[in-house]
């Protein structure tokens, strides 16, 4: 008959998996902030010559 602390996990295999929660949350925290900052960049104003040419659409 097995001991019931043989039925745990190990002390290591607890420390491996808080250790890959914490990374797998920090970065989706960090994916989340870049998301988030990249939406709000302010660009700078576009002059006339950067702008692209306005091709009119054709439709078949």
């Amino acid at each position: 008959m097995r001991k019931h602390w043989e039925a745990l996990m190990s002390l290591a295999l607890i420390i491996f998996m808080l250790v890959t929660a914490w990374l797998a949350v920090a970065a989706a925290m960090l994916w989340g902030v870049l998301r988030i900052a990249r939406r709000h960049q302010h660009h700078p104003p576009r002059l006339e010559a950067e702008k692209p040419i306005e091709r009119p659409t054709t439709v078949h």
